[in-house]
């Protein structure tokens, strides 16, 4: 009985006192890490994606006129397809 007791009590005694900490300090520094934001870095490559994406915009909208120009009823076209 007393084996039995030993092969129960230390590996609790020995996670309680080498993992438990360890993992509760990870956790925590893994969450603030998570909260804390955008890094400078992804904040630069964000207002890059941000611009592409505006200059993607301006460039299908001007396509758009061209086409609105040159084929008026390429919008109806467009929507029978799909």
């Amino acid at each position: 009985m007393d084996g039995m007791v030993v092969a129960v009590f230390v590996p609790t005694l020995v996670f309680l006192v080498v993992v438990a900490p360890v993992w509760i300090v990870f956790h925590y520094k893994a969450k603030a890490n998570a909260s804390s934001g955008l890094t400078n870095r992804e904040r630069v490559e964000l207002n890059e994606m941000v611009d592409v994406a505006n200059k993607m915009a301006a460039r299908i909208e001007t396509l758009e006129a061209i086409l609105d120009v040159e084929s008026p009823g390429w919008r109806d076209k467009q929507s029978n397809v799909g």
